[in-house]
């Protein structure tokens, strides 16, 4: 087991390359655990080809990702999800004409009986997605709502929790509140709070600078698939993450490649 003030995850000059774009090159990123690390970037700079290979879509084409201070490669989203790493994208997944507790345990119900007697248990997923959205404080009015019938805000913490639930150690979340107003977006802030508080580790993927600030312990910025710099979030401004981001400010790669 690593030892506790190791990173989570610790990934070390990632390059991947797609014919002859190359996407990412040689990305540095750590993401401690029980934080909420952000990562920025404009489009293009790499950060959902980064995603990718964190979730088994894409492998890298060299260097190393270690989990737990252990190196994993990962072959298959299903790789990542043994190891506890859950993904909301914007699109969310969920299915709008299943009830909430269909969405929570889709593609993983559970069932009671023995052997090829088994039958799915309506009621043990009832009662416990009831807990899970009451762990985490999701202000949904009643699980056996469809989908369908609830929020963008509502939609949005539903995926976040399902992620939670089975994403025992990282969640990843991809513009979480990109399509939500304003009260919406500060209950799902209020959400990321509350998983971090619990102890599990987010790495958010925002262009929304406020809501860096607002959530985030530590900032990493990609530029032109590589890591410009890395900020704790108490110790930068808004300001100077957009400078990082646009090229205006000199990131951290400018030293090593002065002394290169």
């Amino acid at each position: 087991m690593t030892d506790s003030g190791s990173p989570l995850v610790q990934i070390t000059g990632v390059t991947k390359s797609f014919d002859a774009v190359r996407a990412l090159q040689g990305v540095d990123l750590s993401i401690d655990k029980a934080e909420v690390t952000a990562l920025l970037g404009d489009n293009g700079a790499g950060k959902s080809t980064l995603v990718r290979c964190l979730t088994g879509v894409h492998p890298p084409d060299r260097g190393e990702i270690r989990f737990r201070g252990e190196p994993i490669r990962l072959t298959s989203p299903d790789d990542a999800r043994r190891l506890g790493i859950e993904t909301v994208y914007q699109t969310l997944g969920l299915i709008e004409d299943l009830q909430v507790w269909q969405n929570l345990y889709l593609n993983r119900e559970l069932t009671t009986g023995f052997g090829p007697f088994r039958v799915v248990d309506r009621k043990a997923m009832i009662a416990s997605s009831k807990e899970i959205l009451s762990r985490l404080d999701v202000d949904v009015p009643n699980v056996r709502a469809t989908v369908r019938r609830m929020s963008g805000g509502q939609r949005q913490s539903i995926a976040i929790a399902r992620a939670a639930n089975w994403g025992e150690t990282l969640v990843i979340m991809d513009e979480p509140t990109a399509a939500l107003g304003v009260r919406e977006t500060a209950a799902v802030e209020e959400l990321i709070r509350r998983l971090r508080e619990s102890g599990v580790t987010v790495l958010l993927v925002s262009h929304d600078m406020g809501q860096v600030m607002r959530v985030a312990d530590t900032a990493y910025v990609l530029r032109r698939g590589r890591t410009a710099a890395r900020r704790s979030i108490p110790d930068t401004t808004g300001d100077e993450l957009v400078g990082l981001i646009t090229g205006a400010i000199a990131g951290d790669e400018a030293g090593r490649d002065a002394v290169a």
